[in-house]
């Protein structure tokens, strides 16, 4: 179990913040240049939170040789990831709220 998520201390949460607010950036210019409306489409973006704990998943999911996690397993790889990174826990419990709805 240790080795599931090994992915979850692959960085400060800092720096995770810092990639997913400019991979957010990145997202949103490509969208303007594509013209696309801003008021249309700003609503549905993940925010940098989001972002970051959909990263931290992938890793856990890449860590467990890339197989789709159970429900069960989800909402353990979600709950850990609160844990490794408390800043991160009002994030993690309202995906988990959208994963049980």
């Amino acid at each position: 179990m240790v080795g599931e998520f090994r992915g979850l201390e692959r960085a400060s949460l800092e720096v995770l913040r810092a990639e997913a607010a400019q991979e957010l950036e990145t997202v949103i210019h490509e969208r303007l240049l594509a013209g696309e409306d801003p008021w249309e489409f700003m609503e549905q973006l993940p925010t940098v939170d989001e972002l970051v704990v959909y990263l931290l998943r992938a890793d856990a999911i890449s860590a467990n040789d890339g197989a789709r996690p159970s429900p069960t397993r989800e909402y353990r790889v979600l709950r850990q990831i609160a844990l490794a990174h408390p800043p991160l826990t009002r994030t993690v419990w309202r995906l988990i709220g959208t994963l049980a709805a």
